[in-house]
């Protein structure tokens, strides 16, 4: 019998050749793997999946405590995976279960700081800690002193992954012997933490169960750092059996999920990462002339960019790097040397170059593929097939599709985006649509592998995503959880708008009683008149889309009731930020009301104001047929409001330009005039003058008479009273379009001109008595 344990770097493209031929010279019985056994049945489907790749282990009804084990093409154990399936040699993982790591204590000392520390403690380089730990939370008995860092300085690096690429990686022959005997001698004396103790005795006690199974041939692949401790004399069986016993358990469920090179840089499992993934899978894929190869590739992203770059740059950024190399004494250039090439020559000193050689090629976009034929779970499944469906492809990178509502796919696309939105799984983000019509979206979509983990949480919802969403909806208003009275108003119109974007009327009446509820016993003005545009959103939405609301038309005009009849109350003895804050309240109500159909209610009675009876004061669009449109509903509260004495300046000026906007104003020049008289305190003017003018500027151009209100208030102040309102007037005219600003500026000059004009027409006759009458007072003689 002889057991061969291979100590590794994870994610090394040297090592993971080594592996492979090293293998294919053993011809092992059996390989073993750090990784958690219960993956032992996945194995079968490695051969038809396209890494990177992770296993996915999480606990059933907590979902939030799970790990990854991610594995890339150079990674040596995928390597490993892939020589024993073709070879029907049996492959199994032989780190600690998943079951005993995930029910660790996460604030223990010996429990998983976050969701991929669970993997423990490994092998050198690739974003190790310096003691080997794998992450934080790494427990007491560790080595204080980075064991590669110590054979890298002993060597004369002062790079401790520079020496690892040198000694192992760019070798193409990886010496396991001489990295055996070099751990060895860095771990003499180290005491491992519980951890790492446990870890190592589950792989002890593997090794032992496989080899009394009568395999004669053993290799074993694992972090270089773990060598030492599963060759020479092994502890007792009795030793490692105390460690083992007694640890917590749960269970534990696993599959494979796709991984990204970009997550590759991340702690997770194994607790090493890796920080150009993209120029490992280069090394691994391009074993000869890899340099060459490297820049030539860099060229020609950077001419799909539109620079120019020539076959003379790409031989002499290769010159460069390699007499790079030589200066620095390395048997290979690696990535510093190339990328100081590509910035000097390819790139010509440019950043934005070198970052997009970065993104695109050090790091890359590669998206990893799982079959048909893993587990998943149903609503996982659901999501494959629609989005085959619906051609639409997860992607790593950044991807913007433009969607029209009208066209049966995009409005499916649309309805799956959203429904995923409810789940948590934010695989699209929406963004500002192109053009104007309600019927245009836009999405940018990027893929990331922890939304396969959300799936995972909501497969007890339901086993599609339209089941799934629904569930989730009627969960988030409280009618499955019982807790209706922890959602506000404004997540419940939020919720209503999301389930029509997401074209779930199955959850409609459920979120829709319990948006009923919640607006019935809110006696906050402020909150009904944030939560009424959502819902007039909402209503429309049913509208275009053709998503059935019924009873949504009823609870917007019940909310549109409450506000018109609370409002006037909630703007009595407003300070500025209050007034300030009501303000965008009462225009975010008004935009929402001119959504709202102008057909009459036909229950209720109508809204009058507090202070005069509705045939006063009622808008010219009120109807005589015993009801009133929501329009008109509204604007008689606004009027009714707008004569007050006790408003604040903001609150009446931007009334006062809503009613001159809707038509409900015959002469504003009076309440301007008013506004701006001798008797009102500045600040209370500006303020006037801010909300009357917050919709824009053109007023006053065409409009002279409220220019020159404005113009003979303002320079009727006196020093003092214009350097207080001067904020507030910097304020309001800064809002203005340059051409409003240079168009008002062009007003006044006219008006000053012909003011001039006319002071200057006198008529000489009539004025000679007076002058005479001046000249004789002052002692002068009249000409």
């Amino acid at each position: 019998m002889s057991v061969s344990v291979l100590g590794v770097r994870h994610h090394g493209p040297g090592s993971a050749r080594a592996v492979r031929r090293e293998l294919e010279r053993l011809r092992p019985d059996a390989i073993l793997i750090e990784g958690p056994p219960e993956a032992d049945a996945l194995v079968g489907h490695a051969p038809g999946l396209e890494p990177p790749v992770a296993l996915l282990a999480h606990v059933p009804g907590a979902p939030a405590r799970a790990a990854f084990w991610p594995f890339a093409a150079f990674s040596p154990e995928w390597q490993a995976i892939l020589y024993g399936t073709a070879a029907g040699i049996p492959v199994r993982f032989c780190d600690l279960p998943a079951a005993h790591s995930l029910a660790e204590d996460p604030d223990g000392d010996d429990g998983p700081d976050d969701p991929g520390a669970s993997g423990g403690p490994d092998g050198p380089g690739g974003g190790d800690d310096a003691d080997g730990s794998g992450g934080p939370g790494g427990g007491e008995g560790l080595l204080r002193v980075d064991p590669i860092g110590a054979l890298a300085a002993a060597a004369g690096y002062d790079d401790p992954e520079r020496w690892w690429e040198d000694v192992v990686e760019h070798r193409g022959d990886t010496p396991f012997e001489a990295i055996a005997e070099a751990m060895a001698a860095v771990r003499e004396g180290h005491e491992p933490d519980a951890r790492e103790a446990r870890r190592e005795a589950y792989m002890r006690k593997t090794l032992r169960a496989t080899l009394k199974q009568g395999y004669g041939r053993i290799a074993v692949i694992c972090g270089a750092w773990h060598v030492p401790a599963l060759t020479g004399p092994l502890p007792p069986v009795t030793a490692d059996n105390a460690l083992l016993r007694g640890l917590p358990k749960v269970k534990a469920e696993l599959t494979w999920v796709p991984w990204t090179y970009g997550r590759l840089a991340s702690w997770s499992g194994y607790g090493a990462g890796i920080t150009s993934p993209g120029w490992y899978h280069h090394l691994f894929e391009a074993p000869d002339r890899p340099v060459e190869r490297w820049l030539a590739e860099a060229a020609a992203v950077l001419r799909d960019e539109g620079l120019a770059v020539s076959s003379a740059h790409v031989i002499e950024s290769v010159r460069l790097a390699d007499s790079l190399a030589t200066l620095r004494g390395r048997p290979l250039a690696g990535l510093g040397e190339v990328t100081e090439a590509a910035r000097a020559v390819l790139c010509e000193g440019d950043d934005l170059a070198v970052e997009l050689i970065q993104r695109r090629m050090v790091v890359g976009d590669r998206l990893g593929h799982v079959g048909d034929g893993t587990p998943m779970v149903p609503l996982q499944r659901d999501l494959r097939d629609q989005q085959r469906r619906l051609k639409l492809k997860p992607e790593a990178l950044d991807r913007e599709i433009d969607l029209d509502l009208r066209k049966p796919l995009d409005l499916d696309r649309s309805h799956l985006l959203h429904r995923l939105r409810l789940l948590g799984v934010d695989w699209g983000t929406p963004g500002q649509a192109r053009g104007k019509g309600t019927f245009r979206e836009t999405w940018t979509l990027q893929w990331r592998p922890e939304y396969d983990l959300g799936l995972i949480e909501h497969a007890a919802l339901g086993t599609t995503v339209v089941a799934a969403a629904a569930r989730r909806a009627i969960d988030l208003a409280g009618g499955g959880t019982g807790a209706a009275e922890a959602v506000s108003l404004a997540d419940l119109t939020s919720l209503v708008e999301q389930c029509l974007l997401a074209d779930l009327p199955e959850a409609l009446p459920g979120v829709l009683a319990a948006l009923s509820a919640k607006a019935a016993l809110d006696t906050d003005v402020t909150h009904l008149m944030a939560a009424l545009p959502a819902m007039v959103r909402a209503h429309r939405y049913g509208d275009v889309r053709g998503t059935p609301a019924e009873g949504l038309a009823v609870i917007v005009r019940s909310m549109l009731d409450r506000i018109c009849v609370g409002l006037p109350v909630a703007v009595t003895g407003l300070d500025d930020d209050a007034a300030a804050d009501l303000l965008k309240h009462v225009d975010a109500v008004h935009s929402a009301v001119a959504l709202l159909t102008d057909a009459p209610a036909t229950t209720g009675a109508v809204v009058e104001r507090a202070d005069a009876p509705a045939t006063t004061d009622a808008p010219a669009s009120e109807t005589a047929a015993g009801g009133v449109s929501p329009r008109s509903r509204w604007l008689v509260t606004l009027r009714g409001i707008s004569d007050r004495q006790d408003l604040h300046g903001l609150i009446e000026g931007r009334l006062t330009r809503i009613l001159l906007d809707a038509g409900e104003l015959d002469d504003p020049a009076a309440r301007m005039s008013r506004a701006m008289s001798r008797g009102q305190v500045p600040a209370r003017a500006a303020a006037w003058v801010e909300g009357f003018l917050a919709g824009g500027g053109l007023l006053l151009v065409h409009d002279p008479r409220l220019l020159a209100l404005v113009d003979g208030w303002l320079t009727g102040l006196s020093g003092d009273q214009f350097t207080d309102v001067l904020p507030l007037l910097r304020r309001t005219f800064g809002a203005f379009a340059a051409p409003e600003r240079r168009a008002i500026g062009q007003r006044l000059r006219s008006a000053g001109r012909d003011e001039g004009a006319r002071e200057q027409d006198v008529d000489e006759r009539r004025a000679a008595a007076a002058v005479a009458t001046v000249l004789s007072i002052i002692g002068k003689a009249a000409e």
